[in-house]
C-alpha cells in the first residue's frame, strides 16, 4: 500500500471523520462504520486533505485533465483544496468548478461557481464518498448542459465497496458502467480494514476482533460482488 494511503487512513481516524460503532445510513442499512467529510473543518485539515486528493488524482488520472468539478455542497471545498494542492505538488494549474443548487440570475449569474466550462475541457469530478450514485445523476446533466466536456473520471476519498442502489455492483462500478468513465478513490474500505486491524493507530487499536467481525458480517450482506 502506498505511503500516502496509510497516512490518509490515520488522518481520517485522527480527524474523527471515519468512525466505528453502530450507525444507520440514509439507505437504512445498519453499518459498523461511518464517514463524514464535513468533519474536516480546520485550515490544516483542508490543506492535508487537498494533498491526499491530489496524489490520488495524479495516481489515477495523471495530468490529463483541466478542471476539478466538486458537486454542491461538500464538493466545493474539496475541489478548491485539491486544485491548490495539485498546483503545489505537481506544478500544474487546474481550474476548479462547482455548481449551485439554485441558478443565480444576477452578478456572477448562472449555475456554476469558479471556472466556466468550455468545449473540450477534460473534467475530473471530486466527491467525498458515493454510496448510491445519486449525486452523479444530478451532476452529469449539469456538466453536459454547460459545454461539450469530457469526463476523465471521478475520485472519492473512500470507496465503501458495497452494493449500489441496484444490482450487486458497487456504486462506483455502476457509475462506470452507466456513464463510461473510470472511478477511483484515495483508499478502499478493504485497505482501511487491513491497515487498522489489530494495529495501533495513534496509540490505540481501532479495529479489534469484535469490530472486524462486525465489518465482515456487514460486507457478507451488503458487499459488492
Amino acid at each position: 500500500m502506498e505511503q500516502y494511503k496509510k497516512e490518509f487512513i490515520e488522518f481520517m481516524v485522527d480527524s474523527d471523520v471515519l468512525k466505528f460503532g453502530e450507525f444507520t445510513l440514509k439507505s437504512g442499512r445498519k453499518s459498523p462504520f461511518f464517514m463524514n467529510a464535513g468533519a474536516y473543518v480546520t485550515g490544516t485539515q483542508l490543506m492535508k486533505l487537498g494533498e491526499y486528493y491530489a496524489k490520488a488524482i495524479h495516481n489515477a488520472f495523471g495530468d490529463e485533465f483541466d478542471v476539478l468539478f466538486g458537486p454542491a455542497y461538500k464538493g466545493i471545498p474539496l475541489s478548491v483544496a485539491a486544485a491548490i494542492a495539485y498546483a503545489k505538488l505537481y506544478g500544474k494549474d487546474v481550474r476548479y468548478c462547482s455548481n449551485r443548487k439554485e441558478v443565480k440570475d444576477h452578478g456572477d449569474a448562472g449555475i456554476l461557481l469558479g471556472s466556466k466550462l468550455k468545449d473540450g475541457d477534460r473534467v475530473v469530478i471530486i466527491e467525498d464518498v458515493t454510496t448510491s450514485g445519486k449525486s452523479i445523476e444530478e451532476t452529469y446533466p449539469v456538466l453536459k448542459a454547460q459545454a461539450d466536456v469530457r469526463i476523465v473520471g471521478e475520485i472519492v476519498s473512500l470507496n465503501r465497496m458495497e452494493k449500489g442502489k441496484s444490482g450487486d455492483k458497487s456504486a462506483l462500478e455502476q457509475i462506470t458502467k452507466q456513464y463510461g468513465f473510470p472511478t477511483s478513490a484515495i483508499v478502499t474500505m478493504k485497505e482501511v480494514t487491513e491497515y487498522l486491524y489489530n494495529q495501533p493507530c495513534h496509540g490505540k487499536i481501532v479495529i479489534d476482533d469484535t469490530l472486524k467481525a462486525a465489518i465482515d458480517a456487514y460486507y457478507e450482506q451488503y458487499g459488492a460482488k
